[in-house]
């Protein structure tokens, strides 16, 4: 299968590249402005913002589905650039759906577009009512429906977590914090935002493998969670990166860290999506020691005991 990926050298594409060509897919990508190092791939510079640039790369390529991977995904940035993230968001997807010409087409969408949700009433399916209350659910829940009016697959996918993922997201962040500390390059405490928050967490690897499924055997108009099914609160999560790590101090609250709305839980429930064939053969811990161990370095095989100060 030929799988032409919008944002390729972002977190997701780049696993998602990957995947594909380890199992012997033809991968083509766009990117903008810094060309990503995909050893296989073909690349084509492309604005999001631009049908024009984008017609022009899928028209190249002229590959047999579409993966759109590309626009802002941090929540707590998208209080600060609401139109950044309208325009990247929204009218991206509706340039890349149209660029797409007919093709198969996933959309990367968010759990976030669902809202509060009851913990009675998780995990959550997709034909629940989507209740969005950050600037980035609401982008996200608006690129839905523009996608879902041409024939579009969307993928919520749940909180993709691994290797590669910026440093601004709660878990990268904890691991980059211990690394620097086992280094000595930062005070032995650690500072952290909402830590009660519980989330379904999917290897960003699982994730990848989800979104080749759905390229490929996904209804078009078709909506499918990409999740777990069990949910773990951000502490319990940095309490199994500090055992991974080896590195345990103490933590302290930091008010910049939080954000203006925080859901409390969030659990999907991915039936759909298993029913094509989607099984997760990562866990939240597989994840937190491939974090761990592109942070760390050398300080990865360190003794446990490197840094013990709680």
């Amino acid at each position: 299968m030929h799988i032409l990926i919008t944002g390729v050298g972002g977190f997701v594409g780049s696993r998602l590249a990957r995947y594909l060509l380890g199992r012997g897919d033809r991968v083509s990508g766009t990117y903008l402005d810094v060309h990503p190092e995909i050893p296989g791939a073909d690349l084509y510079e492309a604005d999001l913002l631009s049908l024009d640039s984008l017609t022009r790369a899928v028209r190249a390529a002229a590959p047999d589905a579409l993966v759109n991977l590309a626009g802002l995904s941090h929540v707590g940035e998208s209080w600060k650039r609401m139109a950044d993230y309208f325009w990247v968001n929204v009218v991206g997807t509706e340039n890349v759906v149209a660029a797409a010409e007919g093709r198969p087409v996933v959309i990367a969408s968010s759990a976030e577009i669902y809202g509060p949700v009851p913990e009675a009433e998780q995990p959550i399916r997709e034909d629940r009512r989507v209740a969005p209350e950050t600037p980035y659910a609401l982008t996200k829940a608006a690129a839905e429906r523009i996608a879902l009016g041409r024939g579009a697959i969307i993928a919520r996918s749940f909180n993709l977590v691994g290797p590669g993922q910026a440093p601004n997201f709660a878990l990268p962040t904890f691991a980059s914090q211990l690394a620097a500390i086992s280094r000595g390059e930062l005070p032995p405490v650690l500072k952290v935002g909402n830590l009660s928050a519980r989330r379904d967490f999917v290897h960003v690897d699982d994730g990848a493998a989800a979104y080749r499924l759905l390229a490929e055997k996904g209804s078009p108009g078709g909506i499918y969670n990409v999740a777990s099914g069990r949910a773990c609160s951000i502490g319990e999560a940095l309490e199994r990166l500090m055992e991974i790590s080896g590195v345990r101090v103490p933590v302290e609250e930091d008010g910049a860290r939080f954000r203006p709305a925080d859901i409390p839980l969030l659990q999907g429930d991915a039936s759909r999506l298993r029913a094509l064939g989607w099984e997760p053969k990562k866990t939240l811990d597989d994840a937190l020691a491939d974090l761990w161990a592109e942070v760390a370095g050398p300080a990865a095989s360190r003794p446990a005991a490197a840094v013990n100060q709680s």
